[in-house]
């Protein structure tokens, strides 16, 4: 199946130079009426900003023209939408696309080969749920990362203000199609909890970083798997992340009010940030936490940390077999946590004979940690 599509980019005060790029080819299967954009650096990564539309003229072909700039300008193409992004040749992730500008004429040709097949086939996400940027900065890292963000039912015909939870490991949170071993279904289990009448959230999930994880997932260098990254990324959590959404959205910004849920590595770093910043984040989930990464600095963080953490509610799971240690090293972190100030009534522990390392325990217990962290 192939069209014709053109984006003719013009300078708008002379015309020194033009740019036409040409998509010579798209996916068997792409819809008859389908729209696509052009999402690109310039506009902050909008899949679907009508200023990016590619319309059909009256030959077939699509066409955009737009004002050229210096440098160089990143872009991809989508159905308007994140869910359906162009992909590589076996559907995956396609890296963005690059056009160079000159003061020379260009013609530059595209072929889309696939769109990304998990988004395609096993889209899952409910309407809830949005892509709050493909690249939002961290200035703390260098770098981008995707951020997801799930808004209850009635945050657009409501004036109310929504408790706010971060989770680790977006890409497990509430799509399988970009999940690689089955996701959480935190947006419909929140639904679901919504239409019982239980206190609603905001929840906001940040992609983690790939090869990049365990680096920014552990405050401590592990001697066989890196690390040493977490200061920074949860400096990123706490006085970046938190303030755009504070900033932007409608939430309760109290510390009281404020969750940081992870598993494993997510369950790591979301306990340390929790310590780190009690009076940023008040309420921690702390699933099948990898404390085993560097326990002797961890237990050494714990015992050291002169912050107030009386406030700070804990909710810890476990799987009784996932590993010889995970629920003994929880066990020897409770009483420090106690000596420090927190209630024991702050605590609670779950460990299940049956839980095991994987998104489909994590999933099953979400709802009842937010219950108990949220309770009225």
């Amino acid at each position: 199946m192939k069209f014709y599509f053109v984006i003719l980019a013009m300078m708008s005060t002379n015309f020194r130079s033009q740019v036409l790029i040409k998509i010579t080819s798209i996916p068997k299967g792409t819809p008859e009426n389908a729209k696509i954009f052009m999402a690109n650096s310039s506009n902050n990564w909008n899949p679907n900003d009508p200023k990016f539309e590619l319309k059909k003229d009256s030959s077939r072909n699509y066409t955009l023209q737009i004002t050229e700039n210096k440098g160089t300008l990143e872009y991809k193409f989508t159905q308007g939408n994140w869910e359906i992004a162009e992909g590589d040749e076996n559907g995956n992730k396609l890296e963005n696309r690059k056009l160079f500008f000159s003061t020379n004429p260009q013609t530059i040709e595209n072929q889309i080969v696939s769109w990304e097949k998990s988004a395609i086939n096993k889209n899952t996400a409910s309407e809830n749920v949005k892509v709050l940027s493909e690249n939002f900065y961290i200035p703390q890292l260098k770098t981008s990362r995707r951020i997801w963000i799930y808004l209850p039912p009635d945050y657009s015909t409501s004036n109310k203000k929504y408790p706010v939870i971060y989770m680790q490991d977006a890409q497990n949170l509430f799509n399988d199609a970009t999940s690689f071993s089955g996701e959480w279904k935190v947006d419909e289990t929140l639904n679901q909890l919504f239409a019982e009448g239980n206190r609603d959230a905001i929840v906001v999930g940040i992609e983690n970083g790939g090869a990049e994880r365990l680096n920014e997932y552990s405050p401590w260098k592990n001697e066989k798997y890196g690390g040493g990254k977490g200061d920074a990324y949860t400096e990123f959590l706490a006085k970046t992340l938190k303030s755009y959404i504070d900033k932007n959205y409608r939430t309760l910004p109290q510390a009281k009010n404020t969750a940081l849920i992870g598993s494993s590595m997510g369950g790591l770093i979301s306990f340390y940030a929790g310590l780190k910043y009690p009076e940023k984040f008040g309420k921690l989930g702390v699933f099948s936490p990898s404390f085993w990464y560097d326990f002797k600095d961890l237990n050494l963080f714990v015992s050291e940390n002169s912050k107030n953490l009386t406030p700070t509610k804990f909710y810890f799971l476990s799987g009784t077999k996932e590993s010889e240690n995970m629920v003994s090293d929880i066990q020897k972190i409770i009483p420090i946590l106690i000596k420090k100030g927190v209630p024991e009534s702050n605590i609670k522990t779950k460990f299940d004979e049956d839980g095991t390392h994987s998104e489909s325990y994590w999933s099953r217990e979400f709802g009842a940690a937010y219950l108990w962290l949220f309770k009225k």
